[in-house]
């Protein structure tokens, strides 16, 4: 199969019989074998009884829903897992995104060797209020992971099979897929400009408290790629340092009160540092351990209740 679109979705009922039969006009315009994956992510519209309709008619619509809302990372990697296509392709289902993109994506993937092409949106139709933060932490970004892309969190992307085969995204982090794919292994990294549209029906779900999240998941998948598989290398030797530290203070103590008649050591400011940087030392080191033991044995980070699947029994 040449492409596997995944959409998705919460609460999109208004748009999904537009953006479908607007996948399918280029999808046959251009005679690429597919299947559209929907993912519904708990939505409490319409939303499942349209992808029903679409699939009772047409047998590329797939689709998965969630017994509750888990957010966009989970609703990504169930459909990583289930896609079979040779270059997979995600989108936004609030109509923003073009599926007229995706041949050129896909040429980009198949002909000119990147493993993941990212959409920029170079002009958007968004307010002042989300288009400044957006700015901002896409500049932080490009400067803490040294990935030179303009638009981290553009919902329509394009990745080789092996690349979301290969990662693992989890609780908001489907803004770094670029960073976690670099972590992977996977470096040839592309943008191409995008056309943006305006939101047709509906209001964005997404509040300002997105951006305070984002720049918090920039400093966990800062840490995630670099000591994820390592976390005593971290925890292990600031607490390996501040223990020989205060274990040096306490050597110096114990001279000075043997050799230098000082008796008073409990009234000096330098014995509870000395004795605070033993136990900060202690309590790092334990940290990393325990971080070490949950590292190697933790597998169940991206298990979600599936409540109903449709198509995936259907051949195309």
């Amino acid at each position: 199969m040449d492409i596997s679109i995944i959409i998705p979705l919460y609460n999109e009922a208004e748009s999904l019989t537009e953006l479908h039969a607007w996948i399918t006009k280029v999808m046959q315009q251009n005679g690429f074998s597919y299947e559209i994956i929907f993912i519904d992510d708990g939505s409490n519209d319409d939303s499942w009884k349209i992808i029903e309709a679409l699939n009772h008619d047409d047998p590329h619509v797939k689709a998965i829903k969630f017994r509750r809302n888990y957010g966009k990372a989970a609703a990504l990697n169930t459909g990583f897992e289930a896609a079979i296509g040779e270059v997979i392709i995600t989108m936004d289902a609030d109509l923003q995104d073009s599926p007229d993109e995706i041949p050129e994506l896909y040429q980009m993937i198949k002909n000119q060797g990147y493993d993941l092409v990212s959409g920029w949106k170079k002009k958007r139709y968004d307010p002042p209020s989300k288009t400044i933060p957006t700015k901002l932490y896409n500049w932080a970004t490009r400067k803490a992971t040294h990935i030179k892309l303009h638009d981290f969190n553009c919902g329509l992307k394009a990745y080789r099979n092996e690349v979301v085969k290969a990662i693992e995204i989890y609780g908001e982090m489907h803004r770094y897929i670029p960073v976690i794919a670099k972590w992977a292994g996977f470096v040839k990294i592309g943008e191409k400009v995008v056309q943006h549209y305006p939101r047709k029906h509906g209001k964005s779900k997404y509040g300002l408290n997105r951006f305070i999240n984002g720049f918090l998941d920039l400093i966990s998948i800062s840490f995630i790629g670099r000591f994820g598989k390592k976390p005593m290398h971290f925890f292990g030797l600031i607490g390996t340092a501040l223990f020989f530290i205060g274990f040096l203070i306490a050597c110096y103590l114990a001279y000075a009160k043997f050799f230098l008649a000082e008796y008073k050591m409990t009234q000096r400011p330098l014995f509870y540092f000395g004795l605070l940087s033993m136990i900060l030392g202690t309590q790092l080191f334990t940290a990393g351990f325990v971080g070490e033991l949950i590292s190697r044995t933790s597998h169940d980070r991206n298990k979600y209740l599936i409540e109903k699947r449709t198509g995936f029994d259907r051949s195309i």
